[in-house]
């Protein structure tokens, strides 16, 4: 991964996270039968903010995201994007919503050029009917020029543009990583989600994607669930703790590095 400039020497949280929250979730509760994956969760991400969401397996993490991003439904609470409480939401209005999010792993399309994966998140921007400008359609060329456009700049900007005419599975998994991170940032969003980010990738490259986030947290809102506690220590301005379904801590990595709470959820209680 590229090296996009030295990290700050602080995790303090820029003037701009005073503004209205990029995200807002109040409340939110979620029962699968009879377990309650979440449970009263709160919590938000202001614009130019990097927050971690964190927790033992099975806390409830990714459930949220999936609740913000609309795959699943809230038995009760409400979320709040840029200031609009949003309802029923569905997951294709996320980036009219100004949001975007990478998946688990990479998610690319293993049939489709990188530049191509970069594309299909253009649709619906698009005047033109993306499937026709995939294929070549003569119909839509200038339709499908542009999209282009867009996803190169892209991954020029994430240092990955030789790559756009190679097929995904053809690439080191750093690259791939790297070509789900442009296919989301290439529609502008105001509020990243990153699911597990660091995954996969060796101790230089969670170096280099560190730096990276960091620039990207000066344009947008980033909440980020991720398992490398050292990673998310180092990056982020706010920690959000779940356990349980829970929120059981929320603050700064140094105010949620020693919180009594946070170290039995993931150490367990003392054994006299």
């Amino acid at each position: 991964m590229a090296n996009t400039g030295a990290p700050a020497e602080t995790n303090a949280a820029p003037a701009e996270t005073r503004a209205a929250p990029a995200l807002e979730v109040s409340n939110v509760g979620v029962r699968f039968g009879g377990l309650a994956a979440l449970d009263g969760v709160s919590l938000s991400v202001a614009p130019g903010e990097i927050v971690g969401l964190i927790g033992p397996n099975g806390a409830g993490k990714t459930t949220l995201f999936n609740v913000v991003c609309g795959f699943v439904r809230p038995d009760e609470g409400t979320i709040a994007i840029a200031g609009r409480t949003v309802s029923r939401l569905r997951p294709n209005q996320l980036i009219g919503l100004g949001v975007a999010r990478t998946l688990q792993g990479v998610g690319l399309w293993p049939h489709l050029s990188v530049v191509e994966n970069v594309m299909t998140a253009l649709h619906t921007r698009s005047k033109g009917d993306v499937v026709s400008a995939l294929v070549g359609l003569p119909r839509s060329s200038r339709s499908e020029q542009e999209l282009r456009r867009q996803a190169l700049a892209e991954l020029g900007r994430l240092g990955i543009s030789e790559v756009a005419d190679r097929l995904p599975g053809a690439l080191p998994y750093p690259v791939q990583k790297l070509a789900s991170l442009a296919r989301a940032l290439v529609t502008r969003p105001r509020l990243l989600l990153l699911d597990e980010p660091a995954s996969g990738l060796s101790e230089a490259d969670i170096e280099a994607l560190g730096h990276l986030v960091q620039g990207l947290g000066e344009e947008m809102a980033v909440l980020l669930v991720e398992h490398h506690m050292d990673f998310v220590m180092g990056l982020c301005h706010r920690l959000v703790v779940l356990d349980f379904g829970k929120v059981i801590a929320s603050g700064s990595p140094d105010e949620v590095r020693t919180d009594p709470a946070v170290m039995r959820a993931y150490l367990g209680e003392e054994v006299s």
